[in-house]
């Protein structure tokens, strides 16, 4: 696999085709989002999270995914419109992704394999929540569920992996960023 992140063809939710090559030499938080997930709030921090370093040079990128119960149904156009009233989203969104079905889109085929692991909050309310209602991923490197959060270096390596119930505003992941950054 030595296609580098920045390669893989991508599209956003106006539908134009670009890659992460738009992003060099940034830093990257990438996180697969849901509208209607228990966990969709944290759109409000991710959004904090774009607005407080940005100017620092990260990039909060959202990538909509239907894989976990169904929980991202809708349209582009559907999706925008949520992420922009509910929320008041302004970091890059695009097109809704395979991220643990087939086909795996490439970009989450290379950020698992390069970090099949993601960081715990130390809870089991969320593990074990998917666990009663049989739905924890079937391969040890697949995301566990929407908002997992991978942080990506100015160079384009894989750095962090963060389980989804570690929020925008934890201070591990806000360290993690600040690392990053210097």
């Amino acid at each position: 696999m030595n296609e580098s992140l920045y390669d893989i063809p991508l599209k956003n939710l106006d539908g134009q085709l670009i890659n992460l090559g738009e992003f060099k030499k940034q830093v990257l938080l990438i996180v697969n989002v849901a509208s209607r997930c228990g966990l969709t709030s944290q759109y409000a921090g991710l959004e904090k999270l774009f607005e407080t370093y940005h100017e620092r040079g990260l990039q909060v990128l959202g990538f909509p995914c239907n894989d976990f119960a169904a929980q991202e149904p809708g349209s582009a156009d559907d999706i925008k419109h949520f992420c922009t009233l509910n929320y008041g989203v302004q970091f890059p969104m695009f097109d809704k992704i395979n991220i643990n079905s087939e086909p795996r889109h490439p970009l989450y085929v290379r950020l698992t394999k390069v970090l099949p692991k993601a960081v715990n909050s130390g809870k089991s309310e969320l593990h074990d929540s998917l666990a009663q209602h049989g739905l924890l991923p079937k391969q040890p490197a697949d995301v566990m569920w929407n908002f997992e959060k991978f942080l990506v270096g100015r160079d384009g390596q894989v750095l962090s992996r963060f389980a989804p119930d570690i929020s925008p505003d934890d201070p591990m992941l806000i360290a993690a960023i600040e690392a990053a950054l210097s």
